[in-house]
């Protein structure tokens, strides 16, 4: 299974994986479809890659197999099995294509499985996977000011992208969930096959972000075909969308907080709204930051007193207003000529489903 087509078919179809690396290497960067299960545990690899160093391949190896031997081994081929038994179309890896997985289809293939290797491993595979973002269709930015509700707006359609969604992020300062966002790695191997999953498409509707969603960034190929997209606006009055983000950020965030810290929940509500307000005290200035910083305590101080959110909403429109808008205008000022639509999500949606295929 070695050419760019074959390997494109494994993340379309969804062929289930078998990852043969050691737990440290897949979790800095792995497949949704990959399950773990590991030729050499973290130690073993480390004292493997020491031996290599030290006296080469053919030592390294032989040190493998010392290693893996007896009831290890036994256990980490029965974990094979029991999913090849579940996953009979699976396929295996390592990093590179090379001892781990080549000595994985050994042993199985002695227990009467002949399960396919992936040549070039996980290096090829994730390669294969970055070279589809060069070739993509047309993309169409689905831009709109803070609050529009582009990224519930994007959902509808078939051809869109959720980037918020795959970075764990809603891309603004107070954009963080209480989960983890995926490492980078993990980020743009997810980004890619949503993305090779699209390509059939005349083209991909994605929202307008800039280089970093949180603390993931978009993979320079992606930025580079952003840039020059047609952009369709979406419009909304500040009214609406300081409510759409006061039910999102507030309401929904303060019961998933609720949920996860419990006794806790205030305490951690607190440091979260705190924390994004100083995150961009710099671009506020110092007077704005005060500012909202008092709205936001003082509402902070009401939810404890009363038991209710809504003293949120004064800072919300306050940050809309002074910040969030005005930065909104002068990035769109110096892409105007890329607008191709602007108004509701009725006019802009029209306009996607009927003008966009003369961009292909």
């Amino acid at each position: 299974m070695a050419n760019t087509l074959d390997m494109q078919a494994i993340f379309r179809e969804d062929i289930p994986l078998i990852d043969v690396r050691a737990p440290v290497e897949f979790d800095a960067g792995a497949f949704s479809q990959a399950s773990n299960l590991p030729i050499l545990d973290d130690m073993q690899r480390e004292q493997v890659g020491i031996c290599y160093s030290a006296s080469g391949s053919e030592s390294a190896t032989s040190l493998g197999h010392d290693l893996v031997s007896g009831e290890d081994r036994n256990i980490k081929i029965a974990a094979w099995l029991a999913f090849l038994r579940e996953h009979p179309d699976a396929l295996l890896y390592c990093f590179r294509g090379g001892q781990r997985s080549r000595i994985a289809c050994e042993w199985l293939k002695a227990e009467g499985y002949d399960v396919p290797r992936i040549e070039g491993g996980y290096k090829a595979l994730r390669r294969c996977l970055l070279s589809t973002i060069e070739n993509l269709p047309p993309l169409i930015i689905v831009a709109g000011k803070t609050g529009s509700g582009k990224t519930e707006f994007l959902q509808q359609f078939d051809q869109s992208i959720d980037l918020e969604g795959i970075a764990n992020h809603r891309g603004s300062a107070f954009g963080r969930h209480i989960s983890a966002q995926p490492t980078q790695l993990n980020f743009e191997n997810e980004l890619s096959i949503h993305l090779l999953k699209l390509a059939q498409h005349p083209s991909i509707f994605i929202e307008d972000e800039g280089r970093m969603i949180g603390k993931v960034h978009l993979p320079p190929p992606l930025q580079e075909k952003m840039q020059p997209a047609p952009i369709a606006l979406l419009e909304d009055s500040i009214a609406t969308r300081a409510e759409r983000i006061y039910q999102e950020y507030i309401e929904l965030q303060w019961r998933e907080y609720e949920a996860h810290f419990e006794g806790r929940a205030a305490d951690e509500f607190s440091r979260y709204l705190i924390e994004a307000v100083d995150a961009i005290r710099k671009r506020l200035g110092n007077t704005a930051h005060s500012e909202v910083r008092g709205s936001v305590l003082a509402a902070l101080k009401h939810q404890e007193q009363v038991g209710s959110l809504e003293g949120h909403r004064e800072w919300i429109t306050l940050l809309l207003a002074d910040y969030y808008d005005p930065m909104y205008n002068y990035q769109l000022e110096k892409k105007s000529s890329r607008v191709k639509v602007t108004g509701s999500r009725e006019v802009v949606t029209d306009w996607l489903l009927n003008h966009t295929e003369s961009f292909a």
